[in-house]
């Protein structure tokens, strides 16, 4: 398939169809809950991968990630980070070299995320890398589910409180679409050949 190698512009993606992920979503909140997802995830072959951050708006003020999104093929799961912590099922999931965990600009995450606990992180693709040595036009979630996927997706969300105790809906469908849209477009990758 020949792409065209032309940027969308900000105004023809707008005008493109919204999308969210509406499939099922489990949030999980303890150690043990996050043991029992683990086991579900490690039996899948690819994961989108993605964190949140509760943002920080005073210089020199950060957080460590609040919340990681694991996608499979059914659900997405959400662990609330600040509730179940970085438990050994989760950094031994993240550490499968079998295992593709696929996302945009995750190095920082998974800097961040070892900021929680040190891990030897192992399976990750970074489609905004593939994008860029490819020489695809967008290389941003949203740029590339407009140009690869033909629809947008609303990024409304991504500045709110990710610590919160109880995330919103809006939260919820926000992250879930993100860790969705990042098994999506490894999919695509693999059936227009460009992985």
């Amino acid at each position: 398939m020949a792409l065209d190698k032309n940027k969308l512009s900000k105004t023809e993606i707008n005008l493109l169809p919204l999308r969210y992920y509406n499939g099922a979503i489990r949030i999980i909140q303890t150690a043990e809950q996050a043991k029992n997802a683990c086991a579900i995830l490690s039996k899948e072959k690819l994961l989108g991968f993605d964190t949140e951050t509760r943002p920080a708006f005073n210089k020199g003020q950060s957080y460590l990630p609040s919340l990681l999104q694991l996608a499979g093929t059914k659900v997405v799961y959400l662990f609330q980070l600040n509730k179940c912590g970085l438990p050994a099922s989760i950094t031994n999931l993240l550490s499968k070299v079998n295992i593709i965990k696929s996302g945009v600009a995750i190095g920082q995450d998974l800097i961040e995320l070892q900021k929680i606990l040190n891990f030897e992180p192992a399976g990750f693709i970074d489609l905004g890398d593939i994008a860029r040595s490819k020489g695809l036009p967008h290389h941003g979630l949203r740029g590339l589910a407009a140009y690869l996927l033909n629809f947008r997706i609303s990024k409304s969300g991504r500045t709110s409180n990710w610590s919160a105790d109880k995330l919103s809906k809006k939260q919820i469908k926000y992250a879930a679409t993100d860790a969705w849209l990042g098994r999506e477009l490894y999919l695509k990758y693999k059936q227009i050949n460009i992985i």
